[in-house]
């Protein structure tokens, strides 16, 4: 499933320190028809058939592997459901490693989807066992990727469906507003969430992130367990290569 705001913008090139934010009306065009839709979900089916498997963890910035690949990550707050979405986005159960504990993903994870891809797992945000230094660590590390990545074509910004968006979201919003990383709000866990209630927790994202520059204009809406709005997703990250 996939909702779609108004708005358009364009992110313009860093000039000095600072990127020049610049909303305009030619960004974001998103075709709606059927056609195109049947074919968009196609080209990402053709691509999560391709192998995936976990080539390895980052704890520092240094150890990244090299930028020689379109990425895209995956972020969101400490059991939004990442992992599990992940899972169930490549249908390989185990790939993302889950856990009831809040926070127990504490590395950049990178996994290779075909030749072409990585998909990126971030550490969570916003709760962890652990001690505060180590959380402030985990914080840089995820702003520093997500500000000096320059083979990061997008990030799936995941927001609990049934909590909506946080401050601690927007947070990382301004992160890539400022950083001019595109990115795009996927709903997680909307089976557990009634229609009415859901489609207002759609509208709020929206309005939200309309006041964002780097955002894009779809909010997408998913469920690991029932395998709702996965294709869709599929066909967005397919729709990155070309």
């Amino acid at each position: 499933m996939a909702y779609t705001r108004n708005k358009r913008c364009r992110v313009t090139p860093l000039i000095g320190d600072a990127p020049a934010l610049v909303p305009t009306p030619v960004a974001y065009v998103v075709d709606t028809s059927a056609e195109a839709r049947k074919l968009a979900i196609a080209r990402g089916e053709d691509l999560f058939k391709s192998d995936c498997e976990f080539l390895k963890g980052v704890v520092d910035v240094d150890g990244l592997p090299p930028p020689d690949r379109i990425e895209v990550a995956f972020a969101g707050r400490s059991n939004v459901g990442k992992s599990s979405l992940l899972n169930a986005l490549t249908r390989r159960k185990g790939l993302a490693r889950t856990s009831s504990t809040p926070g127990r993903t504490q590395e950049i994870n990178f996994f290779l989807l075909g030749e072409d891809i990585y998909l990126v797992d971030l550490p969570g945000y916003g709760y962890a066992r652990a001690p505060k230094a180590r959380v402030k660590a985990w914080n840089a590390l995820i702003r520093n990727y997500l500000r000096g990545r320059p083979s990061l074509r997008r990030v799936f910004l995941l927001i609990d469906a049934r909590h909506g968006i946080k401050a601690n979201d927007v947070e990382i919003a301004k992160t890539l507003d400022a950083s001019a990383v595109s990115y795009q709000a996927v709903l997680t866990k909307a089976d557990k969430v009634k229609p009415p209630a859901l489609a207002k927790v759609v509208e709020r994202t929206s309005l939200a992130l309309a006041k964002h520059p780097a955002a894009h204009p779809q909010v997408l809406v998913t469920s690991a367990a029932k395998s709702d709005g996965l294709a869709e997703l599929r066909a967005e990250i397919a729709g990155l290569l070309s």
